[in-house]
């Protein structure tokens, strides 16, 4: 039986409106929070058919947990670690060498830039980076502090995903759980697919374009190709980024070559958007291109770029979840 108390204030619209404004604000003040939870959910939901299906194989729960999950992990290293050294070196090369590069490509256009008050504006931000070491290792060891806890939540979350999940839908009267359950299935195939996709993705983009500008003899190829693969997780604004360091490189050899650089990045971009994202990405997101433009936008715009990378499987959420609640079972 429901107390006078809670009948009062339940029915009371002001009380009701000032509850609501307050939980937006705490849901905002622990935003960071659900983020972390919101990635280890779609890290989770990519490995999760992996692990069930060991476990079919009649693989102990926790290898079957484990060997998809450290896998993943041996495979990132094993691509990230080897490239580290070289990575650096090209970087602080095309660092101190952009600053040229930029009034080079400009002069084309006869514009003049001073690369000296460019190289300069650059040492005074190292500088400045350097003065505050100490909330630069601060932050350093924050974000690593960051990505552990969310690999280990969704470590714990992939050895309990069922029981998890089950306990979820039994918050829910009994008619609606088989809904609610069929609801969290497709939340996790889409997410699931969508990590999945932008690391085939990623990777593929991120070759071909070293593949390219290394056959066209461009300097810095690696970094710039390494970049083309990381903003790749950016739908549509994302190749758009990172073609322009490329075509200002490009500009410092010859205009021709700047317009085969953008011929290169044109042809990849039309391969990706007419063979790769229909067969890769089109099951797993399926939003038109607007609204994942909007989505970036709006969601670079709440949380930075966080909100950007994330906005897409966000989206994906919400159409599964009113498309099931505006549908009968």
């Amino acid at each position: 039986m429901i107390s006078p108390i809670v009948k009062y204030f339940s029915g009371n619209q002001f009380f009701s409106a000032i509850v609501f404004l307050l939980f937006l604000w705490f849901l905002f003040e622990i935003r960071g929070i659900l983020i972390a939870l919101f990635i280890a959910y779609i890290i989770t939901a990519a490995l999760a058919p992996f692990a069930d299906f060991l476990r079919k194989k009649r693989v102990p729960k926790s290898l079957a947990v484990l060997i998809p999950y450290l896998t993943t992990i041996v495979l990132l290293l094993a691509l990230i670690i080897p490239l580290i050294p070289f990575f650096l070196a090209q970087l602080q090369s095309l660092f101190s060498s952009f600053p040229s590069y930029l009034d080079s490509a400009a002069r084309i256009f006869g514009v003049s830039v001073n690369a000296s008050q460019v190289r300069g504006f650059f040492e005074q931000e190292l500088a400045s980076i350097s003065r505050n070491a100490v909330l630069l290792t601060t932050s350093v060891f924050g974000g690593l502090f960051s990505v552990l806890t969310v690999l280990i939540i969704s470590l714990y979350l992939l050895g309990d995903h069922e029981k998890i999940k089950d306990d979820i839908v039994r918050l829910f009267a009994k008619q609606r759980q088989a809904k609610i359950y069929k609801i969290f299935s497709q939340v996790e195939e889409k997410l699931g697919a969508w990590l999945r996709g932008q690391v085939i993705l990623s990777l593929f983009i991120g070759f071909i374009t070293w593949i390219a500008l290394t056959v066209i003899d461009l300097d810095f190829a690696l970094p710039l190709a390494l970049l083309a693969g990381m903003l790749e997780i950016i739908p549509t604004m994302g190749p758009i980024i990172a073609a322009v360091p490329a075509v200002i490189v490009a500009l410092t050899v010859s205009p021709t070559t700047a317009l085969v650089v953008v011929v290169i990045y044109m042809l990849i971009q039309a391969v990706e958007n007419n063979i790769l994202v229909p067969r890769i990405m089109e099951k797993a997101v399926g939003l038109h291109p607007v609204a994942v433009i909007l989505g970036v936008i709006i969601g670079s715009k709440l949380l930075g770029v966080a909100g950007a990378l994330l906005s897409i499987p966000f989206i994906s959420l919400v159409v599964v979840v009113y498309r099931n609640l505006t549908t009968d079972v």
